[in-house]
C-alpha cells in the first residue's frame, strides 16, 4: 500500500509540472517577441511576358496578378529584365509599346498605398484600366485612422510657418498632415516613423524620415517591393542595388 500511494504522489506532481510548463508555453507562444528581418527576396521577370496578352486590358490583369504573387510572398525587389538584345537593337526597334515599361508602371502603382496614387501617378494611358485589378492589400497600405508606428507619405508644397523650426509636412492618408525632421523637395515619397503624441488638439501629428527597409530590419514588417527594369538577363546580376550584389542565386 505504501508503494501505491509513493506512486501515486509521483503522478500526480508529475501532472502538476506539465500543467505548469503548457501554461507557460501558451503564454509564450501567445506574445511572441517581435524579430526584424535582415534578408530580402528578389526575383527577375522578362518583360515579354505581357506580350503574350492581346490587349491591353488582359495585359494589365496579368501584370496585376504577378503583382499580387510578390506581395503574397513578401518579395522586396522585382528586376524586368530585356529580351530584345543590345541597347543600339532596342534603340532601332519601331515598337511603340514597351512592354518592359509598361510592367514597371503597373507594378509600382499597385504597391504604391492608394492615398498616393494620385499623387505620384499622373493620367496616362498605361493606367487605363488599373481600376479593374483587385488592391493588394499589403501591410504599408493603412487606412486612415489605423494607429500604427509606420506609414508610407509623399512630401507636401507647405511651408512651415513656424520659425526656427525646419522640416516638411507629409501627406501620410491621415486626418492630419504629418509634420517630420528633414526639409525635402516636395512630391517625393517617404517612409515615416510616427511618434507617439496623437493628441486631437495637436494641428499636425509628428513623425521622422526613415529608410523604406527600416520596418522590415526593425519589425520584421513586409513593407512592398521596389521595380528595376534591367537592360539584359546579365544586367539582373551585374546592376544590383544592394551592396556586394546577391549572396545566393537561385
Amino acid at each position: 500500500r505504501q508503494m501505491e500511494k509513493q506512486r501515486k504522489r509521483k503522478r500526480e506532481s508529475l501532472d502538476e509540472e506539465s500543467v505548469k510548463e503548457c501554461h507557460t508555453t501558451s503564454k509564450r507562444s501567445e506574445f511572441p517577441e517581435i524579430k526584424g528581418r535582415h534578408y530580402s527576396v528578389s526575383i527577375a521577370l522578362p518583360g515579354s511576358i505581357i506580350s503574350n496578352a492581346q490587349t491591353l486590358e488582359l495585359q494589365t490583369y496579368l501584370a496585376g496578378q504577378l503583382a499580387r504573387a510578390a506581395a503574397v510572398f513578401n518579395i522586396d525587389e522585382i528586376v524586368i529584365f530585356g529580351e530584345m538584345g543590345t541597347a543600339g537593337e532596342i534603340q532601332k526597334s519601331s515598337r511603340s509599346f514597351d512592354p518592359n515599361l509598361f510592367l514597371c508602371k503597373i507594378l509600382q502603382y499597385l504597391e504604391t498605398p492608394q492615398y498616393l496614387r494620385k499623387s505620384l501617378f499622373p493620367m496616362q494611358p498605361d493606367l487605363k484600366y488599373v481600376g479593374l485589378l483587385n488592391p493588394l492589400d499589403a501591410p504599408h497600405h493603412m487606412r486612415m485612422d489605423e494607429d500604427v508606428l509606420y506609414r508610407e507619405g509623399v512630401i507636401l508644397d507647405q511651408p512651415i510657418k513656424t520659425s526656427g523650426k525646419g522640416g516638411s509636412y507629409v501627406n501620410c492618408g491621415m486626418r492630419k498632415n504629418v509634420q517630420v525632421d528633414k526639409k525635402l523637395k516636395p512630391g517625393v515619397r517617404v517612409t515615416v516613423e510616427m511618434t507617439k503624441s496623437k493628441k486631437s488638439s495637436v494641428k499636425h501629428f509628428r513623425g521622422n524620415v526613415v529608410s523604406p527597409i527600416t520596418p522590415r530590419i526593425k519589425s520584421g514588417l513586409y513593407w512592398g517591393y521596389n521595380v528595376r527594369i534591367a537592360q539584359n538577363f546579365s544586367s539582373v546580376f551585374t546592376g544590383s542595388s544592394y551592396k556586394g550584389g546577391y549572396d545566393l542565386t537561385i
